[in-house]
Order: structure tokens, then sequence, then C-alpha cells
């Protein structure tokens, strides 16, 4: 299949114009081979381990949420010349969808949405806000931690828990919090939770459910659309960076 053939899909599932103004110029093909496509692999960062499996199966592009380079580069580090050595080597091509993938319908946000289990949900900028039935705090952690097959922090004290707003990856930033307090949530799940955040915003139960796991559901799901709409090999691959905690 033709590379340009892909990338139109992969528009359509997540147009560029949805992406935030930072990331204009930073996703789409960030490495363009303009090879032929006969296996894709999907992953939610281009690390080595990532690349290295890419190269192993004998895929020809590599489509990520995360972009192999997102600032302006003026010198080379021996790391970012490791990763390309890899894909250039290799031939690998490389696309990123990142916050146009937050916000598309079926994207990061619905797909989180709906790995908790939300019922009703709408949109509210890339975030989404849905019900489930109530349950005691305790009951609801453990859902999410269950759920994400992950670990994760909390903080704030409700005595049930109905109204959830999602937001993968770093979405613990005041506009969205504000419009989950607006909207009367009882707990936001998001990551990377700040220490101003919980200070701030005490009357919301704020569950940090980690970067990876709030965003790597969707490109699972990524993975099994491609294979059913490109009618070739796509592979997922896991590369969870298991972050331990005591």
């Amino acid at each position: 299949m033709e590379l340009s053939k892909v990338v139109e899909t992969l528009e359509e599932i997540a147009s560029p114009e949805l992406a935030e103004d930072f990331d204009i110029g930073r996703i789409g093909l960030t490495l363009d081979l303009d090879n032929d496509i006969k296996r894709i692999a999907v992953a939610l960062d281009p690390t080595e381990y990532v690349l290295e499996r890419v190269a192993q199966i004998g895929a020809d592009l590599l489509i990520t949420h995360h972009t192999l380079i997102f600032h302006s580069v003026n010198l080379i580090s021996k790391e970012l010349a490791g990763l390309l050595k890899i894909a250039l080597e290799h031939e690998i091509s490389l696309y990123s969808m990142h916050t146009n993938y937050d916000s598309a319908k079926g994207g990061v946000n619905d797909v989180l949405a709906q790995r908790l289990g939300l019922n009703d949900v709408y949109e509210v900028g890339m975030g989404r806000i849905g019900t489930i039935d109530e349950c005691p705090l305790d009951v609801f952690i453990d859902h999410v931690a269950k759920s994400l097959n992950t670990h994760l922090q909390y903080v704030g004290e409700k005595d049930t828990i109905k109204k959830v707003m999602v937001f993968g990856g770093s979405g613990f930033k005041d506009d969205y919090l504000d419009i989950a307090r607006d909207n009367d949530v009882d707990a936001y799940v998001s990551a990377e939770l700040k220490h101003d955040v919980l200070r701030s915003y005490d009357d919301l139960l704020l569950v940090d459910a980690t970067h990876y796991a709030t965003e790597n559901p969707a490109m699972e799901t990524l993975c099994e659309r491609l294979k059913d709409l490109l009618k070739i090999d796509v592979e997922f691959i896991a590369n969870d960076p298991f972050l331990k905690v005591r």
C-alpha cells in the first residue's frame, strides 16, 4: 500500500485540524521515507525498544501518539541520533497523531471513557464527561486501577462517585479542572498531578492514573481499527515504563 493512502486513512481518523496550536507542524509524517507499506506498527512512544521491535518485525511504518522530535533541533543528541539511525537503516517511516487524536471521535479520551465504563458521555474540549453507577470512593479507585491495569495516586474526599471527567495524558490543568468543577464532576481522572493543583481543587477527587495508562488504550484500539480499514498487518507494541511505587 502507498504511504500516502495510509496517511489519508489516519487523517480521516484524526484530522490534523483538531490539533492544539502548539502541535501544528509537529504531527503527521515526521519521517517520510515515501516507502511502500506492507506492515505497520503502533505504539504510544517511539522509544529505542519500540523502534528495535519495529525493525525486528519488518514494519515499514511506525505510528505513535508522541512524536520523536517535538522541539526545533539545533543539535542532534547521541540518543536522538541512535533512534534516527534505527529508523533510517531499516527504512521505517514515522507518523505521529498527538492532540488531534486526543480530541478525535474514537480517540484517546473516548477510549479512556469507554475503558472506565462511563455512560452518557459528552465532549468538553479534549476531555470527556460521563456517569457510572454510584459507588463509594474506594470502589471507584479500585475500578480505575483494574480497568487501566495500573497503579495510581489520588487525593480528595468524596463519599460516593457518580459523575466523572477523563482527560488522557497531562490533563491536570486549570482550564480543564474548571470545566470539571463547572459540570459538578465528582472525580477527575488524568495524569501528572502537581502539588499546586491538588491544593487548589480539593473539592474534587483527583485520580492520577499515569500518562501511559490513560493514553495507551487508545493506541491499542487504533491498531485494531487499522487492521479493519487497511487490510494489512498491523502490530501493537507495548512499552510501559513500569514506574515503581512503594
